[in-house]
């Protein structure tokens, strides 16, 4: 069994059905910018170690998003390797009633806004 079918299996999905970083990324609340480096890295690693790469790997892209599998597994080697990068995506406070959320994500109460406090 390799990462991504442990990963489909995990989450429902057909077992060898691929996904995108950012579908990664809304599925397991990790940051989108932290699995992008650990796929530049998975880029970087096939680049320069080609030694290392297994026969049936045709691409660099291929073995990036092998490492983004097993980065997200946190029974593999590359999981402690990469989990500097894996942080988890910051949860929005509920907004309260009688408040609105501003652009920048803060909250704002509406008698403020009418007052021009924003």
């Amino acid at each position: 069994m390799t990462y991504k079918t442990d990963f489909n299996k995990k989450y429902k999905f057909k077992r060898d059905e691929s996904h995108s970083l950012k579908e990664i990324s809304d599925i397991t609340g990790y940051e989108l910018k932290g699995l992008k480096m650990i796929y530049k890295k998975g880029i970087g690693a096939y680049k320069t170690n080609p030694s290392s790469v297994r026969p049936n790997v045709k691409s660099p892209e291929q073995w990036a998003m092998a490492r983004i599998y097993a980065s997200i597994n946190p029974k593999s080697k590359a999981y402690k390797i990469d989990k500097i990068h894996l942080k988890k995506k910051k949860k929005l406070k509920k907004v309260p009633k009688g408040s609105h959320r501003m652009k920048d994500g803060s909250i704002m109460k509406d008698e403020d806004m009418k007052k021009g406090k924003y």
